[in-house]
């Protein structure tokens, strides 16, 4: 790797940790990365985030499932599993959050620039063609992201019942808490299968938004 990419690298790095935009952007152009491909890039980042959270939410309620249904043994190597799966859907709520808001920040930033752009046309034949694509572009983006927040605003309701869940089954491990997390298991299952869904809207969202940013 030569010097300037290494230099390069080490800006943008630099300017995302700081949380100045104005030099990120600086440093990724340096670099051949423009606002959208940028936001490509991150509305790909986010679309696997939520995969990733499909997967983790699966594999929680399944764990949930299985402790539930736990006939003798001990309750406390059932809690501990059912705790880490808790942590596991945690982190990728979060990951979700933080995905989001980098794809938010990135296209406010873009759209901005390209509405001033596109003032800038003497040819007014050329304005009207950039506007009409920019507005274009808005709506997909709108669209796309009122998927994910959608989405988004599911999962802590959810993680919050979880978190519940877990807790009592923590204060009370015999079988009269597993008695009372029964009673809680259907809910939870169609609390976690609409988020699913709600997820894989948001994914398709993104798949679509992506193709109409790179053809």
């Amino acid at each position: 790797m030569n010097t300037w990419m290494k230099t390069g690298g080490l800006a943008v790095v630099l300017a995302a940790a700081c949380g100045c935009s104005t030099m990120y952007y600086s440093a990724m152009e340096k670099m051949g990365q423009e606002k959208r491909d940028i936001l490509v890039k991150r509305v790909g980042k986010a679309r696997d985030a939520q995969q990733e959270t499909q997967v983790v939410f699966k594999d929680a309620l399944e764990q949930f499932g299985s402790v539930v249904r736990y006939d003798g043994g001990n309750l406390q190597t059932q809690y501990d599993k059912l705790s880490a799966e808790l942590e596991r859907c945690e982190a990728r709520a979060e990951a979700v959050h933080s995905r989001i808001a980098d794809v938010d920040r990135v296209a406010r930033d873009l759209f901005k620039e390209w509405a001033a752009e596109a003032r800038q046309f003497q040819n007014a034949d050329f304005r009207r063609d950039s506007e009409a694509k920019l507005r274009e572009t808005r709506k997909n983006y709108d669209r796309m992201l009122s998927a994910m927040q959608n989405a988004e605003a599911k999962i802590d309701p959810v993680l919050s019942v979880f978190r519940d869940q877990v807790l009592y089954l923590k204060h009370n491990l015999n079988a009269r808490a597993l008695a009372s997390l029964q009673d809680e298991s259907a809910k939870i299952e169609m609390d976690v299968n609409r988020l699913i869904q709600d997820l894989s809207a948001a994914i398709a969202e993104a798949d679509q938004f992506i193709q109409t940013m790179v053809q």
